[in-house]
């Protein structure tokens, strides 16, 4: 019998003593993994979602701070008349590094394992960003190009920041909670947007001297040089939060579920798992690895542990399987419930999310001439619904998704979005510029207490261990596509035949609002090929859905192969307690 390791006590439990004394691989990954499922609430989840959150904060400041940085890109170099195309160039460069990145991440992170790439992808993030506030003008570099070139390698870092921080919390998460835990960490772009409407008001407020101008035309040097270092400011704080969190990132130990489940060492993953839940960082030493190989275990209990887990385990991963797996409708269906969710509210909020400076002028927030008072409210506005819709949205769905569902709050969600943007486009004139910014509120709230929320936590838990990352990253993936058609095909619809009409921008907003109702109805019936995925282990999960013996069950599968082994072993544990 293995001898135990010293400590553990009410306050620091030593877990490594729970299973020293087990010498039976499959039954010592059932007590691991019930270590995680059923472990109370505690610091080391707190620790799981500051990690994570950081990044989220981060990702969300990254991307939601563009829109507000070019307003004043466009006073600094272009007397405040980007070219449309400009602007959608520099807006969705975002968006195609991240569809990059959440599709080569997701794979590397199922491949390689999830620490091998966490911590990289802050990395990434934190020096774009600053190579962003170096960019500039000359007769030989077009600034726009340099800068889009930059956006697209930070959003790289930003997608893979997506199925990495959702799988790793998914799998250090306690089942009763984990809804609430992944929704934490997601509900930290929140923080994120308000963090960059902050910078932007302090910024406006500094140079408000330098700004106090009554139109764009008297806006000489002075004002262009405070236009120029006010958006290298508000976009370079976005490497701040960045560098706080990569520390702990890079010291997160290795998810027990891959290594038990991809690279088949279970003595390493249950060592990883008590020490990760006895609150401390990083990985277990190969002293307690090697207190957890069993000394005493029979022959044949050692043969049959090793020929269960070979037949009963999940089949290596490959690009045959993966086919062969989701091309199968009771699993591709998930797959496309997942990815066709997100794609289609992705559509919409980011065809609101960054248009934000612009939609607030065209209902008549932000409308002003005078330089000053038109940026000053660009940022309130954007506070306002911050803190007014995305927060609270946000955090009631932390409250909520474990104990409502995913699957309800996402269609519930879809369904509200529909009937308000619909009242919002079919009754444009009729609500007035006050009513529409109350419903634009609105919908920044159903859009985070609803599918925005639940669009990320679901993929973290409805796939199978091998292909959980992979799968979460082509769902990220295809909402990033969304973006990037709303950004480039219906974010520029809002202005059509302004010119020629000689009407203000925006004066087609309330079609817009009109097709991204459509997109939300779309995302009603995408949303029933989700499963319900509260309160359950995602071994469970990954039995239910995607056929896969879970092996923590040991004994009753040994009941079903070989019934004299079964008797052998239970009669060993029972010679043993």
């Amino acid at each position: 019998m293995a001898n135990k390791t010293e400590g553990g006590n009410a306050a620091f439990h030593n877990f490594m003593n729970d299973f020293a004394d087990v010498d039976d691989p499959l039954e010592r990954k059932r007590l691991a993994l019930e270590a995680i499922d059923n472990a109370p609430f505690g610091w080391y989840h707190v620790r799981t979602i500051m990690v994570g959150g950081v990044g989220f904060m981060t990702d969300a400041y990254d991307i939601f701070s563009v829109n507000l940085g070019v307003s004043y890109m466009a006073y600094a170099f272009w007397g405040n008349k980007m070219p449309s195309s400009t602007e959608t160039l520099i807006k969705v460069s975002t968006s195609v590094g991240t569809v990059i990145g959440q599709l080569g991440f997701g794979y590397l992170a199922d491949a390689l394992g999830r620490k091998s790439v966490y911590g990289v992808e802050l990395m990434i993030m934190i020096s774009a960003t600053i190579l962003q506030c170096t960019a500039s003008h000359s007769p030989a570099i077009s600034f726009p190009a340099i800068l889009t070139f930059y956006r697209i390698i930070m959003g790289i870092g930003i997608g893979a920041d997506y199925p990495l921080s959702s799988i790793i919390t998914s799998e250090f998460a306690t089942t009763k909670w984990r809804g609430a835990i992944m929704g934490a960490v997601f509900a930290n772009q929140g923080w994120g947007q308000f963090l960059a409407g902050v910078v932007a008001m302090i910024c406006v407020a500094g140079y408000k001297n330098v700004l106090s101008v009554n139109s764009a035309a008297e806006c000489g040097a002075e004002c262009i040089r405070a236009c120029d270092q006010i958006w290298r400011i508000i976009i370079g704080m976005g490497a701040v939060p960045g560098m706080i969190a990569l520390y702990f990132r890079m010291t997160i130990p290795e998810s027990p579920r891959f290594t038990m489940d991809v690279e088949g060492d279970l003595e390493k993953a249950t060592a990883d798992t008590a020490k990760f839940a006895s609150g401390q960082h990083g990985n277990a030493s190969n002293t307690d690895i090697e207190l957890l190989k069993p000394s005493e275990a029979t022959e044949k209990e050692e043969e049959y542990s090793s020929q269960n887990a070979q037949e009963l385990g999940p089949p290596k991963a490959s690009f045959k399987d993966f086919i062969s797996h989701f091309r199968q409708w009771k699993h591709g269906k998930i797959l496309l419930g997942t990815a066709g969710s997100w794609f289609m509210l992705d559509v919409a909020y980011y065809g609101l999310g960054l248009n934000t400076a612009s939609i607030l002028e065209s209902i008549g927030f932000a409308s002003s001439d005078h330089v000053y008072t038109s940026l000053y409210n660009q940022a309130a506005g954007n506070l306002i619904l911050v803190c007014a819709g995305t927060i609270p949205g946000y955090w009631v769905t932390v409250a909520t998704v474990d104990t409502i569902g995913r699957k309800p709050i996402q269609i519930m969600g879809f369904i509200i979005l529909t009937i308000l943007f619909c009242i919002i486009g079919f009754g444009f004139e009729k609500v007035g510029a006050h009513g529409r910014f109350a419903l634009y509120i609105i919908a920044q709230f159903f859009q985070n207490f609803g599918p925005n929320t639940t669009t990320f936590i679901v993929p973290g838990e409805c796939y199978p261990t091998r292909y959980r990352s992979t799968a979460h990253g082509m769902s990220a993936a295809s909402g990033k596509i969304g973006a990037i058609i709303a950004q480039t095909c219906i974010g520029t619809l809002k202005d059509r035949g302004c010119a020629a009409k000689g009407l203000a921008k925006g004066c087609w907003l309330n079609h817009v609002m009109e097709i991204f109702a459509l997109f939300m109805l779309l995302g009603i019936f995408t949303s029933f090929c989700i499963p319900e995925t509260k309160r359950k282990t995602l071994e469970q999960l990954a039995e239910e859905l995607h056929g896969e013996v879970d092996l923590t069950k040991r004994r009753e599968a040994t009941e079903i192969q070989d019934p004299q082994t079964s008797s052998y072993l239970e009669q060993g544990h029972q010679s043993m307690a």
